[in-house]
């Protein structure tokens, strides 16, 4: 038995036992206490730990099975409707955090091919971080959810492009068109392979191994699928988390899905741990307290100015002020993948071994550290920012709020969200003849509706403006079928002023 690995498993869950309950007490996100516990017994810490390489290989077994399980609460039809999302938000919010901080790095010293590097590294979020802060905060249907995650999506895939591109910053380039040429193959492969696999080789597979009724065999089964997926990804040049997305989606087309969901749920929670320890394991405690103030300041400006890019990425894609600022709270940490990319520019010289390479951990752990605090009071500056005597446009976005002559402007019924639950209402509600209107935060959504005939248009609903034209000071009802808890209170506090006879 490998001795070293069990005494590190024993110190990592034991002390996150008693950090994670002091971290409850003083109500800090449980995420921050993992990060804590790899700082404290890391080899910069306390040096509890000795099996670093396989805890870190655990780690990696903890992404790819969050990332697993989002693909499965997800679905195919889901990625294909934020198909705009993926390629245009997140192109775009990478190409100009790469710009921005290629500027910022100019100005500090750095070479034009060091700063485009740092750019790079910089323009990653933790697709791990932020998807796993998301679905403890039950947000990922949400529009501010579904934009951060299509744009974590296309960062999953840049990362690839960016470390064929490493060598040719440093003057070490081979034929890197070719291998773009090849990677745009791959991708294109790989989402052909899971659009035949969901449709007909998946459920046939998944139907047959359930005949069996074989509780074992139908989790050895998903998780050797969501392995196998991730696999392929991986030995294509891809990311081990791009692949495990890919298989949930696979699996998210078939009946089996929640079934599948309920059994590998357990294991995700247990090994999504081990990655947050092995976050925390990076930072040099020592580095860090001889250098704080630097690291304070530098740390506090690439969450804003990322922050900053992310959310007017958002505005860009025509969102209101709202989803801009949740997405911007959402993407300001730098990312796990930012590591992967940053070995390979200590390997052609383009990120400096020692301080700067240090001052690098130290800000992008500490960036992740500060996350769940920025999210949790990303609700507060959206309702500071929506008192602000700002352009209607900004606050309310560039789609524009569809006029509807169809109902009857009273005693009606307003349905705000257009998912799942938003369409079971509305359906309810045309059954029973009740005059009923649409508000909904998804563009596409709304434009695909509009032209099927219902009475939707778009806006924020947590706006008044967006509440008069909705009519609501005649309307009977009003149900919230939004997966944001902070918006849902907000809508439902707006309600009932605007209206304080409405049932809600």
């Amino acid at each position: 038995m490998d001795l070293p690995l069990l005494k590190s498993i024993f110190v990592i869950f034991g002390l996150s036992i008693i950090v994670l309950f002091v971290c409850l007490r003083i109500k800090i996100p449980t995420i921050v206490g993992f990060l804590i516990t790899g700082i404290v017994a890391g080899p910069h810490g306390l040096g509890l730990i000795s099996a670093v390489a396989q805890v870190e290989t655990m780690s990696e077994i903890g992404i790819v099975l969050l990332l697993f399980t989002i693909g499965i609460e997800f679905s195919l039809k889901d990625l294909m409707k934020i198909k705009t999302l993926v390629f245009l938000g997140g192109s775009a919010q990478v190409f100009l955090t790469i710009l921005a901080f290629f500027f910022v790095a100019r100005q500090v010293g750095q070479t034009v091919p060091q700063s485009v590097f740092m750019g790079c590294l910089m323009a990653l979020s933790s697709t791990a971080i932020v998807l796993k802060l998301l679905q403890e905060r039950a947000e990922i249907d949400s529009p501010h959810g579904k934009t951060s995650l299509g744009i974590l999506i296309f960062q999953d895939i840049a990362i690839v492009p960016m470390i064929l591109v490493t060598p040719m910053l440093a003057g070490a380039a081979g034929n890197i068109m070719g291998s773009l040429t090849v990677l745009t193959i791959k991708v294109a492969g790989i989402l052909i392979l899971v659009f035949l696999s969901s449709k007909w080789l998946v459920p046939q597979l998944l139907f047959q191994i359930t005949r069996t009724r074989n509780r074992e065999i139908f989790l050895l089964s998903i998780i050797i699928l969501c392995l196998a997926v991730a696999w392929l990804t991986h030995s294509l040049g891809l990311s081990i988390a791009l692949g495990a997305f890919l298989a949930g989606l696979i699996i998210s087309e078939s009946e089996y899905s929640h079934q599948a969901l309920g059994n590998i749920l357990p294991f995700k929670d247990l090994f999504i741990s081990f990655f947050f320890v092995s976050i925390g394991m990076l930072l040099n405690l020592d580095f860090v307290f001889r250098n704080l103030g630097l690291i304070a300041i530098i740390t506090i400006g690439v969450v804003i100015l990322k922050a900053i890019i992310a959310g007017a990425t958002t505005s860009l894609l025509g969102y209101p002020l709202r989803t801009m600022i949740l997405v911007g709270c959402a993407l300001s940490q730098v990312g796990e993948f930012s590591f992967v990319l940053s070995n390979s520019g200590l390997r052609y010289g383009l990120l400096i071994p020692g301080n700067t390479y240090q001052l690098f951990l130290a800000v992008s752990v500490m960036t992740m550290m500060v996350t769940p605090f920025v999210i949790q009071l990303s609700p507060w500056l959206v309702d500071t920012a929506l008192r602000l005597p700002l352009p209607q446009k900004l606050k309310s976005g560039v789609h524009p709020a569809f006029t509807v002559t169809d109902i009857a402007r009273t005693d009606h019924l307003i349905v705000v969200g257009f998912g799942i639950n938003g369409r079971n209402v509305a359906r309810a509600a045309r059954i029973a003849s009740v005059p009923y209107i649409i508000i909904e935060m998804n563009p596409e959504t709304v434009r695909h509706e509009k032209a099927m005939g219902e009475p939707i248009f778009y806006g924020d609903a947590t706006q008044e403006a967006i509440f008069h034209h909705a009519g609501i000071q005649n309307a009977r009802i009003i149900v919230v079928t939004i997966a944001d808890a902070a918006a849902t209170r907000n809508i439902t506090a707006l309600a009932r002023r605007m209206n304080p006879k409405i049932h809600i």
